[in-house]
């Protein structure tokens, strides 16, 4: 297996988190981490594909042990380095299609946003490394991109994503070795919600209006969220079926806010413009009258000109048939005193 190419990681390109950067990003991948924290409590732990590491040591918090792989060297020093403190974390550089731990050894697998980056047949490999390393009781929490609400409808291309999974692609693939699943579905609101598909008496969500209140349908996924194991009874019952997170210093809230007050400052230099292409306007509109009223006055000195040109040329025909008869009779009369 070739693993694809992953983005810089000293650069922030929107596919590997980097702590520290804002934005929606910040919430879908840190509530992922939090949501499976609370599965992780006293147990070993896989995080693959850890990228930074920040998610495998918020796990190390609560779990016996947490050993993040990921594929990039480089990231693996840099999280070993930064991470350091915690005794019961450690990293590997390692594929997740060929994960260096023993088998049955691991109780819990966390892969976030993993299973895209590889083309389809080595997706049924990783799967099969994840059920060979974990414990016959022991669950996956796996995310994958929604293909058809992240892809498809918005006729957008991940470069980093080789093989994106619709629902029932992705709940087949998981079916051969995790057949027992409990479904979520995330996507971001004010922060980023995580809901359980099998909704029931812990949460409601409602629609309405003044006239009538009904049953809200969920939003579509943009990403799902699977709890799995290999039989049911492993699968855990006390999950809530409602899961909001937001960061502690909103820096969506004040991304939000800046942007907004952005498009104030905008529309008041918008006002501005629009008022000053008013007075332009009105401006021009004057120009024009004064040029219709100097276009009329030199049509009307035209007018006056050609007048008087018709006057003298009549006068000046008048004046010669006037003329004309008495040289006639000039020249009659000398021909007369000839004589």
């Amino acid at each position: 297996m070739i693993d694809p190419p992953m983005p810089d990681p000293d650069s922030f390109t929107g596919e590997r988190f980097i702590p520290g950067v804002p934005g929606e990003i910040a919430y879908e991948h840190c509530h992922r981490y939090a949501f499976a924290r609370q599965l992780a409590g006293g147990r070993r732990v896989l995080d693959a594909a850890c990228g930074t590491g920040y998610g495998s040591a918020l796990m190390a918090d609560v779990a016996a042990i947490v050993v993040g792989v990921d594929i990039d060297p480089r990231v693996v020093a840099d999280a070993a380095a930064t991470y350091a403190s915690h005794p019961n974390l450690r990293f590997e550089a390692a594929s997740v299609t060929a994960i260096p731990l023993p088998d049955a050894s691991i109780d819990l697998v966390v892969s976030f946003e993993t299973i895209e980056h590889i083309g389809a047949d080595d997706q049924v490999l990783i799967l099969a490394e994840f059920a060979r390393v974990l414990a016959p009781r022991g669950l996956l929490v796996l995310s994958s991109p929604n293909r058809v609400e992240y892809s498809d409808l918005r006729n957008f291309r991940n470069p980093f994503h080789v093989h994106e999974l619709d629902r029932g692609e992705l709940a087949q693939l998981l079916r051969a070795a995790f057949p027992a699943q409990q479904w979520y579905r995330q996507r971001r609101y004010l922060g980023s919600a995580l809901w359980a598909e099998d909704a029931g008496p812990r949460y409601e969500m409602l629609a309405g209006n003044a006239e009538s209140v009904r049953a809200a349908a969920p939003p579509e996924a943009l990403y799902f969220v699977v709890v799995a194991a290999r039989e049911q009874g492993s699968l855990p019952s006390g999950l809530p079926a409602l899961s909001l997170y937001a960061d502690a210093d909103d820096s969506e809230w004040e991304r939000i806010d800046h942007e907004a007050r952005k498009v104030l400052r905008l529309d008041g230099e918008v006002v501005q413009r629009d008022q000053e292409i008013a007075r332009l306007a009105q401006h021009v509109h004057a120009l024009e009258d004064i040029v219709g009223q100097r276009d009329a006055e030199r049509d009307e000195m035209r007018r006056q000109i050609e007048a008087q040109e018709r006057l003298i040329a009549y006068r000046q025909s008048v004046r010669w048939w006037l003329v004309l008869p008495w040289l006639r009779l000039r020249r009659a009369w000398e021909r007369i005193r000839s004589k």
